[in-house]
C-alpha cells in the first residue's frame, strides 16, 4: 500500500460523524463484575458434530468447520472476476478505479471496524486501490438496517461520499449485527429472527450497492454480562443459518449475477468461553484454538471491547482478509 493513502481516504467520514454515535462506558471506569470468565458453552467451532438444543454445530454443514469447497470456488471467481477496481459510475478502471469495503453494524462493529482500518492501514501489503469505510453505527441494531428506509443508510450513503467514493463502488461488506441487548427471546426461534434480519441487511446492501459481492458475516466476542450471554452465544447460531441456508440455495439469499446478496462467508467467528473453565488468563483458553477473552477486553458494562478487544478482532479481520482465497485477491497488493 502507499503510504497514508487509507487514512485520507478515512479522514472526512471519521472526523464528520464519530467512532461511537451513542455514549459508551468509558475503558476506565471501574469493572463491576469479572467474575463470569466460563458460561459452560461451546464455540460452534469446538461443538462440532455434538449439538446444541438439538441442533448440530460447525460453522458449515454438518458440523464442518472447513466452509464447502464449492462454496469458496464461487467466492474465489467472484473475488477474482468481479471484484476489480471501479469508477465513480461501476464501471471497471484497472487504473484509476476502487475497491470499496464497508462496515455494517452496530456500536461494537465501529468500534471494532474502527481499530481495523488503524491495523490495516499499517499492513505493508495493503492494495492501494481498496478504500475501507466504516459505516457501522452506534445504537443501530439489526432491526434498524433490516428496514431500507432506515437513516442508517442515509448516514453510509454521506461517508461513502465524504471518503471520495460512490455506491456503485462498494464490492465488499463485513456485517456484524445483533438485536438491541441480544435480546434474540426462546431458542432457536430468536436466533431463526436474527437469521432473517442479516438476510434482510445483505439484500438491503445489495439493492443500493450494485456491485456489491462479497459479503462476510461475525457474530460478538464473548461477554462477561451473563444477562446477555445467551444471546451473545446465539447471535453465531443466526450467522450459521444464514450462510448454510445460502449454501443450500435459499431463494431469499442468491448471489452473483441475478441475486439478490452478496456472496456469504464466515468473517471470522470470534466467540470463545471467555478464559475457559479454569478462569486463568493463558491456562485452559476459552477455545481449542487458544482464543480466549479477558475481562481486560471489555470496558466497564462488560459487553463493549476496550482498546485491547478491539485490536484483538482487527487482528482476526486482518488475518482472515489477508489470508482467504476469496480475499486475497483484492485485499493484497
Amino acid at each position: 500500500m502507499k503510504p497514508g493513502r487509507l487514512g485520507v481516504y478515512l479522514t472526512a467520514a471519521v472526523t464528520a460523524f464519530g467512532i461511537a454515535l451513542v455514549p459508551q462506558p468509558s475503558a476506565s471506569a471501574a469493572q463491576t463484575d469479572c467474575t463470569y470468565t466460563h458460561s459452560g458453552l461451546v464455540p460452534l467451532n469446538d461443538l462440532g458434530t455434538g449439538t446444541y438444543n438439538g441442533l448440530t454445530g460447525g460453522l458449515y454443514p454438518g458440523g464442518s468447520n472447513v466452509r464447502p469447497t464449492a462454496h469458496t470456488n464461487a467466492g474465489v471467481n467472484i473475488a477474482q472476476n468481479q471484484v476489480l477496481p471501479r469508477n465513480a459510475s461501476g464501471q471497471v478502471d484497472l487504473v484509476n478505479g476502487k475497491v470499496v469495503l464497508i462496515s455494517i453494524g452496530m456500536s461494537n462493529t465501529t468500534q471494532e471496524f474502527q481499530k481495523f482500518i488503524a491495523t490495516a492501514n499499517s499492513y505493508a501489503n495493503l492494495n492501494g486501490k481498496l478504500v475501507i469505510v466504516d459505516g457501522a453505527q452506534g445504537g443501530k441494531d439489526a432491526s434498524a438496517w433490516a428496514n431500507p428506509a432506515d437513516a442508517t443508510w442515509s448516514v453510509l450513503a454521506t461517508r461513502l461520499s465524504s471518503a471520495g467514493v460512490t455506491p456503485a463502488q462498494v464490492q465488499v461488506m463485513w456485517l456484524k449485527e445483533q438485536y438491541v441487548g441480544d435480546s434474540l427471546g426462546a431458542f432457536p426461534q430468536g436466533a431463526q429472527n436474527l437469521r432473517d434480519s442479516l438476510a434482510a441487511i445483505s439484500r438491503n446492501a445489495r439493492a443500493k450497492h450494485p456491485n456489491l459481492a462479497l459479503g462476510y458475516v461475525a457474530s460478538r466476542i464473548y461477554t462477561y454480562n451473563p444477562a446477555r450471554s445467551a444471546g451473545a452465544y446465539q447471535q453465531g447460531w443466526a450467522v450459521k443459518k444464514l450462510i448454510q441456508d445460502q449454501i443450500n440455495g435459499a431463494s431469499d439469499l442468491t448471489y452473483g449475477a441475478g441475486g439478490v446478496a452478496p456472496w456469504l462467508s464466515w468473517g471470522p467467528y470470534m466467540w470463545a468461553d471467555g478464559l475457559g473453565a479454569d478462569g486463568v488468563a493463558g491456562g485452559t483458553p476459552g477455545r481449542s484454538d487458544g482464543l480466549e477473552w479477558a475481562c481486560s477486553d471489555l470496558v466497564s458494562d462488560r459487553v463493549h471491547p476496550s482498546a485491547t478487544g478491539q485490536q484483538k478482532v482487527a487482528n482476526l479481520l486482518l488475518n482472515q482478509l489477508s489470508t482467504d482465497p476469496t480475499s486475497t485477491p483484492w485485499f493484497n497488493e
